[in-house]
């Protein structure tokens, strides 16, 4: 009898990514696979339509710290789910649930709890509110930071983060021939992650004549945000980009980038240097920022406040990264957890192994 698992997480590609990650190898391992998402998040666009995954919808409502009047009524939402979740759960009586974060996975956790084995993963330093919610039911809590045990308790595993296994297929020419570039000048990727970044995006873009003379430049600007009053030589610009994504990788040369946690670790498994730009605190809890210092701290890439960017300290980070690049380079190449994938699934094989004894 095959073996099941729920995965759940979204609200952002980053709650998202690693479960894809996850996908080829719970295939290989035999498991049939299910994912519990809301109707109109993105991880229904990334997951809801791939082949061997029986995709189910639920309710899901936004916890804040902030005051909202949305807050009136996403706990009703959240009952709801869990309900949703509970029926889901009892019919497709699973061996385990995988939880990657974010707010639908929190009833999905609520209701999986006594059913079946947990475990959840955390991508940041520190854990975010849907993840404090779901380590109190999850049996195990795998980590991508090692610092972030100290977070977690008893529950935690330091695993990394599971790295989708197609980045590592990219093809620097492919790249080149996509992108139009020669290959003659070293290539600048720039990408702010699901949401695009426009502060990034902006000082890039009043950079660019004085970039584009030593760089060939990949910006990944977010949807709508294109600008197509932009002809300058050396610069392409693309909203988003999925099936090309691994060969641009392996074209460029350095990353200018926000600092989410899935991202980052992408960067430390290619050995790519990287300028982090972290989301600021008026704009987020401070996870990125956290997640930048500790990069900083091991030699893997240089971080720029949001406050500090300007057109010209973007230019002179982004050649002061490139002319060191190769240490940077040498620190990431010998870090053994920069793919996490195996140690995740040794996780999930244990409590999936456990539920049955």
């Amino acid at each position: 009898m095959s073996k099941k698992i729920i995965l759940t997480g979204g609200g952002t590609a980053g709650h998202v990514t690693p479960n894809l990650a996850l996908l080829p190898r719970l295939r290989a391992e035999g498991y049939e696979i299910h994912y519990i998402g809301t109707a109109e998040g993105i991880e229904k666009s990334l997951v809801g339509s791939l082949e061997g995954v029986t995709y189910h919808t639920i309710s899901a409502g936004k916890l804040r710290r902030y005051f909202s009047l949305k807050n009136l009524t996403d706990p009703f939402k959240v009952v709801g789910g869990i309900f949703q979740a509970k029926r889901i759960i009892g019919k497709v009586k699973p061996d385990v649930v995988f939880s990657k974060g974010g707010f639908v996975s929190v009833p999905v956790v609520i209701a999986a709890k006594g059913s079946a084995p947990i475990v959840a993963h955390e991508s940041d330093y520190t854990p975010g509110l849907a993840n404090k919610i779901t380590a109190k039911f999850a049996d195990k809590v795998c980590v991508t930071f090692e610092d972030t045990l100290k977070y977690v308790g008893a529950k935690g595993v330091h695993t990394g983060t599971p790295i989708r296994p197609e980045l590592y297929s990219g093809d620097r020419q492919r790249g080149l021939d996509f992108t139009g570039f020669s290959g003659e000048k070293p290539i600048l990727l720039t990408m702010g992650g699901s949401q695009g970044a426009q502060a990034i995006n902006d000082a890039l873009r009043s950079a660019l004549p004085r970039l584009t003379r030593t760089f060939d430049i990949i910006h990944l600007c977010g949807k709508g945000k294109k600008d197509a009053s932009i002809s300058e030589p050396g610069y392409v610009q693309y909203e988003y980009i999925s099936k090309e994504l691994p060969d641009l990788f392996a074209a460029a040369d350095i990353i200018l980038s926000r600092a989410g946690a899935n991202a980052i670790f992408e960067f430390l498994a290619l050995a790519k240097p990287a300028l982090l730009i972290p989301l600021p605190l008026s704009a987020s809890r401070g996870d990125q920022i956290l997640n930048a210092g500790y990069f900083a701290r091991k030699g893997y890439a240089m971080t720029l406040d949001q406050a500090s960017l300007t057109p010209d300290t973007l230019f002179d980070s982004i050649h002061d990264l490139y002319d060191r690049r190769l240490s940077f380079i040498s620190a990431m190449s010998g870090d053994a957890t920069a793919d996490g994938t195996d140690e995740v699934l040794d996780v999930i094989r244990s409590e999936s192994e456990g539920s049955k004894r």
